[in-house]
């Protein structure tokens, strides 16, 4: 099986791609055999959920990322919201589906937490996958080091293909990201501020890698840990840049028809305040 390594400069904000490509890089996986490791990176923005999107006062909220200088985007997934910017590292593990021994869920997210591990050996025993429940964009699998929260993980399944996403939080003011998603449940929620699955976020319940490994420390230095580690975990690995897998793989009406799917979903946040006026 060929292991493909694809990275991508910073999006800027409002681009759809990184979301396109993760669906079809997913079905690609399995119709063609291939394993993924994807990095990718958004300027200011905050990628809310679909649960996000029911929030009773969603227009105020996204005002609340706007003041902020962040500009909102509505992934094609369910969840909570993130926040991406220069110093946070959005890595892709995508993997084909076995046709005997089924990957579960929780399968598969291990796969991403032991690639984590085998980026980071020296702190391997010290990163632990359980909820930190006052952590913006809470699950099962949020990684931490002495209870702070360094990265989220996500998984979406499409045709037999596997995509395992995490958000790290690497450098940067991640105190400073937590007191902008606690804004935005805020103004979102109201009253209703920490209820129904919604995360009561305290900002210092996360940390970046920077700060837990007490060490200077740059996107590029952990996108080559992960390379390293990828390629021990699935050898005879291939890198690539993303545009050029793209434009060797996609159809210009593929990719139209995944970025049009992206526009119809982020017309939600318009209508939202369209309303307000």
């Amino acid at each position: 099986m060929t292991s493909i390594i694809l990275d991508q400069e910073v999006y800027h904000t409002n681009d759809f791609s990184p979301f396109a490509l993760t669906d079809i890089l997913t079905e690609n996986s399995k119709k063609k055999q291939q394993t993924f490791l994807h990095f990718w990176q958004y300027q200011q923005t905050v990628i809310l959920g679909m649960k996000d999107t029911r929030t009773p006062f969603l227009a105020d909220g996204i005002k609340a990322i706007q003041h902020a200088g962040f500009t909102p985007v509505i992934r094609n997934a369910g969840g909570l919201g993130i926040i991406s910017d220069q110093g946070i590292l959005n890595i892709s593990l995508i993997f084909p589906q076995e046709d005997e021994n089924k990957i579960s869920i929780d399968e598969g997210y291990e796969k991403m937490l032991a690639l984590t591990r085998q980026a980071f050996p020296v702190y391997a025993d010290k990163i632990e996958a359980y909820e930190i429940k006052e952590s913006y964009c809470p699950g099962t699998y949020d990684l931490s080091i002495d209870g702070k929260k360094f990265a989220g993980i996500a998984q979406r399944r499409i045709k037999n293909g596997i995509s395992v996403m995490m958000y790290l939080s690497v450098n940067g003011d991640q105190e400073r990201r937590g007191e902008l998603m606690r804004q935005f449940y805020q103004q979102a929620l109201k009253e209703q501020f920490g209820t129904d699955g919604y995360p009561a976020v305290r900002p210092t319940s996360m940390a970046t890698l920077e700060e837990l490994f007490a060490t200077s420390l740059t996107i590029v230095q952990v996108k080559e840990s992960f390379i390293k580690a990828f390629d021990t975990m699935y050898p005879t690995s291939i890198s690539m840049d993303s545009d050029a897998w793209q434009k060797a793989n996609v159809s210009p009406d593929e990719w139209q028809v995944q970025i049009e799917r992206m526009n119809q979903r982020n017309a939600l946040k318009e209508v939202a305040y369209d309303n307000t006026l």
